[in-house]
């Protein structure tokens, strides 16, 4: 089946009620295009250090829709310029010109499952749940998941530093705090390195279903683990939540940027001698992290690369 492409050319000033309006006629979802600037908040909850090189805001942006083959498309359409013009009373819609295209029927939600494949990082394979264990990997520490299209796979460098250093401050009984979970792959695999308890937190509710499926389908009881959400940096509930001087090791894949302000914080619930774990930090940015740490008054124990990611393992004194 094929689709039929709708490319809507308007203003970065009318792009959200344009978008609603498209969605109030029955468009199931629409893309947004433009150049406005990240705001700091958007920063702090991408995944990556080195953000994307983007041009200076041109004031335009772009919303694509789609509709099936056998809609009736000049219907909607007409529908889609009626609200335009009602729109453009009172704010700048810009051209509002609508290019039409066709493209191929794509399943976008699991299109992404082509570039997930199973990897070993040592002894651990990571593998989705439509690949098969092949029998020489059969006795390595299998996990298996699916991160579904909000969360990363562990194939990533950052992800693997932080799980070669669970792996070798983890003892049996441990709690853990993995800050940013995602997927819950270092809580789960905490425990079964033999942690006791692993408590997520992340800014993302998608985390909480993600978490719950994959420590499902790997054997890991409810009763070993927790997820919430919030900002643990400044949200006094979620740090209450938490708890105080309970973890034994803290785990945070995240953004330097974010590092070094719950650095000092993460202090308040590592217990004494407890092990901090970080990783996502561009090689550029490993000073600023180890700094980071030294002045909240932590251990320095180890700093390790792979590629052009950093890891810093730290000891609250």
């Amino acid at each position: 089946m094929k689709w039929n492409k709708f490319r809507l050319k308007t203003t970065t000033a009318a792009e959200e009620i344009v978008s609603s309006s498209l969605m109030e006629l029955g468009i199931q979802g629409v893309e947004i295009e433009d150049k406005i600037p990240l705001t700091q908040a958007d920063k702090e909850q991408m995944f990556v250090d080195i953000l994307p090189q983007t041009e200076e805001d041109d004031g335009v942006a772009y919303i694509t829709f789609y509709m099936e083959e056998e809609d009736d498309k000049e219907e909607m359409l007409g529908k889609v310029r009626a609200e335009l013009e009602d729109i453009s009373a009172f704010v700048d819609i810009g051209e509002a010109s609508i290019e039409e295209s066709q493209t191929e029927d794509v399943d976008w939600v699991n299109n992404w499952k082509q570039y997930f494949h199973q990897f070993t990082v040592d002894n651990v394979l990571i593998i989705p749940s439509w690949e098969d264990v092949k029998p020489e990997d059969e006795d390595k520490l299998i996990i298996h998941i699916d991160p579904g299209t909000a969360f990363g796979t562990g194939m990533h460098e950052t992800t693997q530093l932080c799980i070669r250093q669970l792996k070798k401050y983890v003892e049996p009984g441990m709690r853990i705090l993995d800050v940013g979970c995602g997927s819950g792959i270092l809580g789960m695999l905490a425990l079964k390195f033999g942690a006791g308890y692993s408590v997520g937190t992340d800014l993302d509710p998608c985390a909480i279903d993600a978490t719950h499926e994959n420590m499902a389908v790997n054997g890991i009881e409810k009763d070993q683990y927790e997820v919430m959400i919030g900002n643990i940096i400044d949200d006094r509930e979620v740090q209450d939540r938490a708890g105080y001087e309970k973890y034994d090791i803290v785990a945070a894949n995240i953004l330097a940027d974010v590092l070094v302000p719950l650095t000092p914080v993460i202090q308040a619930q590592l217990k004494s001698g407890g092990i901090y774990i970080t990783s996502g930090i561009i090689e550029d940015k490993e000073e600023t992290v180890v700094e980071a740490v030294k002045e909240a008054g932590m251990e320095l124990l180890e700093v390790h690369h792979q590629g052009e990611w950093v890891s810093v393992t730290a000891r609250k004194r």
